[in-house]
């Protein structure tokens, strides 16, 4: 049985994995979610200083503190980043990475990088204008949907994530990423791809060819960028396919 840490996206906290991780428990794992700095029960944790180095500690830091082995660590969405970072430098207490609807990093990146400039720029003006220069409220789902696909996601449950979501740190998505940014040789490395990725993937993204070759596994989840929440137990059955 596998030692699941779940680490979720951006605005949100360890309460968006709950259903996955009372499935995955039903499976017979240990399922650990995660809230990082900054975010829903640690939100008054949050400081203009916060950034992707706190919540890569966070991640390294959990595992330690914890004595966790073989752990197989959990990246849905923004959460890419940290994860990142974090599994490189977990050294042989991890023995996998498992990206959810995102990707690895590579060091010298940020969240930013991924983005046109001119969404990047609105961003930063929202942060300005509503964050307090410093944080970025979860935008409207008007919005939010032109980028991530919103697929499964009711209208029950659209209003959990608004009224769940906290303003992210934005020093999370503006500082790069410093390396090392490589799992151990032998870390086994799993992509879970929902429709945005699949659409990614499958659409011949020169960036992201070599995520369709060995020693990437993948498996596609047909359902939007949010599948803790539309598809919870889906999500779990591919969780506990991608370990067994």
């Amino acid at each position: 049985m596998a030692t699941f840490v779940l680490v979720p996206g951006a605005w949100l906290g360890a309460w968006a994995w709950e259903d996955t991780a009372r499935a995955l428990r039903e499976h017979g794992h240990t399922a650990l979610p995660l809230t990082l700095t900054g975010l829903a029960e640690r939100a008054d944790e949050a400081e203009p200083e916060t950034d992707l180095n706190t919540h890569i500690a966070d991640i390294t830091g959990f595992i330690e503190r914890n004595d966790l082995r073989d752990v197989t660590l959990v990246a849905h969405s923004y959460a890419a980043a940290p994860v990142t970072g974090a599994a490189g430098r977990l050294g042989d207490r991890l023995e996998r990475v498992i990206y959810v609807d995102s990707a690895p990093f590579a060091a010298g990146m940020c969240m930013l990088d991924l983005m046109p400039p001119q969404a990047a720029g609105q961003l930063r003006q929202q942060v300005d204008a509503s964050g307090d220069g410093w944080r970025l409220p979860m935008p409207p789902f008007e919005v939010l949907g032109l980028s991530s696909s919103l697929d499964g996601l009711d209208e029950g449950q659209q209003d959990v994530l608004r009224s769940r979501a906290t303003p992210q740190p934005f020093g999370t998505y503006a500082q790069r990423l410093v390396g090392p940014a490589q799992p151990g040789p032998g870390v086994d490395r799993v992509l879970i791809t929902c429709h945005d990725f699949t659409g990614l993937l499958d659409g011949g993204v020169p960036m992201l060819a070599y995520l369709n070759q060995p020693p990437w596994r993948r498996f596609d989840l047909p359902t939007g960028h949010w599948p803790m929440l539309s598809a919870p137990a889906e999500l779990a059955d591919v969780l506990d396919k991608a370990v067994s």
